[in-house]
């Protein structure tokens, strides 16, 4: 730690706060300093808690049969999960700090990291609240801002920051990296197993070799690491130190696969809501295909029984096909799917999800034409099944999902996960907008 502060990258985490239960408090005013959860997929398990649910003692992960007493008689109110809202807000969140550094990289739908070398000239304290203050104000997010020299600083400052009121959901520790001791000071405050990228497994060895803290980790010797911990580990152990081994990744990955899969409100046992599930999610998924102007040359369909169920007869089996052509058209990737279903759903099961995945994903308009399709008229029937698939797309994103359906899809859909609690759709359906009295 002998370079100066000053010669060092600025990275700087913003981290949406509890950010499910902060997306239900924007629309819900009424719930604020007031304890609120969101549950899993069929109102399973406790996925997110607001600040005062957790100081009632309510676990992350706890199902919530066990806890649905104890958050009636202290008010907590209780969500189920809404991505299609959660997904919106992060795009607007995300949209706002991409106008605070033209150097970005959204690394989870709460969370994104920021270069901020070019603001040095600036207070980046003050430049932090003032980022956090527009967040705030244009889409009603609280978000806490770490700052440090590398990723993984940046990760605990923000850990910090939200620990300590006096930081106002801001902590840079670059201002401490000319101070030595300040600095082994605040990582002796954050557990070994609690730094990015130690992880479970990690932190049970670290443990074993009297490896408790942040400081500690840091202080190992590079042979140490490297050999339990792999080059992986030697580079957070780096990065600890204030040698930046991870720069931002403006540009998302490719996507390598699609899947669309949610366990059953109830089990099913016919193969006709199954073949409705299939479809539904086939629908969903060949959605997100065109919307990222890809094409799959690979469909995958899986069926599962509930493994936890152990007197029930269990089943549980995944197929795939490769396709003549790569597609994105629906009609074709619904018939695959029932193709597949027919080869794997068996009489005499209760199951519990379905599932279906495209995979083999490549971008849509950077290959080139065959000859044989020019020659027998395909490319210009393909040109009329792109027109009908924007049609249909641009019809359900005015008017809302679901408008314009899929037969095979099912209109009851009585199989259904379960979302007894869930939200309206207030920023992605026109009929379930807001409604100022």
């Amino acid at each position: 730690m002998t370079v100066a502060a000053s010669s060092l990258p600025v990275y700087a985490l913003v981290d949406c706060n509890n950010f499910y239960c902060s997306c239900e408090r924007v629309f819900r005013p009424d719930l604020v300093n007031r304890p609120v959860v969101v549950l899993s997929n069929n109102d399973g398990c406790v996925i997110a808690r607001s600040n005062e649910a957790k100081t009632l003692g309510i676990p992350m992960g706890a199902p919530y049969y066990k806890h649905k007493q104890m958050m009636e008689r202290t008010g907590t109110t209780v969500f189920s999960s809404n991505y299609a809202l959660y997904g919106d807000m992060s795009s607007r969140v995300m949209q706002v700090l991409g106008s605070f550094s033209p150097d970005m990289e959204v690394y989870s739908i709460d969370e994104a990291f920021l270069r901020l070398d070019g603001f040095r000239s600036r207070d980046l304290a003050r430049y932090a609240q003032d980022l956090r203050g527009q967040v705030a104000q244009w889409t009603g997010i609280p978000v806490s801002v770490g700052m440090g020299p590398t990723r993984t600083l940046a990760k605990i400052a923000g850990r910090v920051g939200k620990k300590i009121p006096a930081c106002e959901g801001v902590f840079d520790i670059s201002r401490y990296w000319d101070t030595p001791a300040a600095v082994d000071r605040i990582l002796d405050t954050v557990a070994a197993g609690d730094v990015w990228g130690v992880g479970r497994r990690y932190a049970d060895m670290l443990a074993g070799h009297r490896v408790h803290t942040a400081r500690q980790l840091r202080d190992m010797p590079d042979y140490w690491v490297r050999k339990h911990m792999t080059v992986t580990g030697l580079h957070t152990v780096l990065e600890l130190r204030g040698i930046s081994c991870m720069d931002l990744d403006a540009a998302p990955a490719p996507r390598r696969s699609i899947v669309s899969s949610r366990s059953f409100g109830r089990p099913v046992e016919t193969y006709a809501e199954a073949h409705e599930a299939v479809a539904d999610y086939m629908t969903r998924a060949a959605e997100k295909l065109r919307r990222e102007s890809l094409v799959a040359h690979t469909v995958g369909v899986v069926v599962r029984t509930n493994s936890f169920k152990k007197e029930e007869a269990q089943y549980s089996s995944f197929q795939t096909r490769n396709l003549a052509r790569p597609t994105d058209y629906t009609p074709f990737l619904l018939q695959e799917g029932k193709a597949l279903l027919d080869a794997l759903f068996k009489e005499g099961y209760r199951y519990k999800k379905v599932g279906v995945m495209l995979s083999g994903l490549e971008p849509k308009y950077g290959g080139q034409y065959n000859l044989l399709d020019c020659m027998t008229g395909e490319t210009d029937r393909d040109k009329a099944r792109d027109t009908l698939m924007r049609a249909t797309d641009a019809i359900n994103a005015r008017f809302g999902r679901g408008t314009v359906e899929f037969a095979a899809g099912g209109v009851k859909k009585e199989w259904q996960m379960r979302q007894e609690f869930r939200s309206p759709h207030y920023t992605t359906d026109w009929k379930e907008l807001a409604v100022v009295r």
